[in-house]
C-alpha cells in the first residue's frame, strides 16, 4: 500500500478490525519512511453479473427490471409489494448462487417464471404470455397444461 503522504510503498499494519457491519476491514497503517499514520479499508470486490440477450449483447443484471416485470404481471392481483420484493430478492439470490459472471436471458426468464408460478398462477400466465411471445390460444394451453395436470383437482372459486 502506498503512503498517501510520501507515496512510498513500505508500511506496517498497526491495527485491524471489522467495520461497516462486517462488510469491510479497517486497517490503521504506519509508513516506515515518513512515520505518518493513515487508514485503509478492505472490501470484497462487487460481483457484476451480465445478462446475455438473444442478440448476443450483454447488459448488467438489473433487479429493478425484474421488479417492474413482476409488478406488471401482478397488476390487479392481491399480491403485496412485500411479496413482490421478496420474490425479486429470491430471484436475485438464485442468480448470484447459480451463475458466475453471465446469465443467459432465457435462463433468467425461466427462473422468473418458476418463482412467479409459486407466487400467483394468473400473474405467471401473464408474464409467460409476454416472455414466451404466445401467438395463439394453443400456446397458452400448452403452457397451462403442466399446471392443470399437476393440480389433479379443481380449485374452488
Amino acid at each position: 500500500m502506498k503512503c498517501p503522504f510520501c507515496h512510498v510503498d513500505n508500511d506496517r499494519v498497526i491495527d485491524s478490525r471489522a467495520s461497516q457491519d462486517g462488510s469491510a476491514i479497517r486497517r490503521r497503517r504506519e509508513c516506515l519512511k515518513c512515520n505518518r499514520r493513515y487508514t485503509t479499508y478492505e472490501r470484497p470486490e462487487d460481483i457484476t453479473i451480465k445478462v446475455v440477450k438473444k442478440d448476443g449483447s450483454r447488459a448488467p443484471f438489473d433487479r429493478e427490471k425484474i421488479r417492474r416485470g413482476l409488478e406488471r404481471a401482478c397488476v390487479k392481483r392481491s399480491i403485496s409489494s412485500l411479496k413482490i420484493e421478496n420474490t425479486v430478492a429470491a430471484i436475485e439470490n438464485d442468480i448470484y448462487a447459480s451463475f458466475d459472471t453471465e446469465v443467459d436471458s432465457r435462463d433468467l426468464g425461466q427462473l422468473v417464471m418458476e418463482h412467479l408460478r409459486d407466487l400467483d398462477p394468473v400473474a405467471f400466465v401473464r408474464f409467460a404470455s409476454v416472455y414466451r411471445e404466445f401467438n395463439d390460444v394453443q400456446d397458452f394451453f400448452e403452457e397451462l397444461r403442466p399446471m392443470l395436470e399437476g393440480e389433479g383437482r379443481s380449485t374452488p372459486r
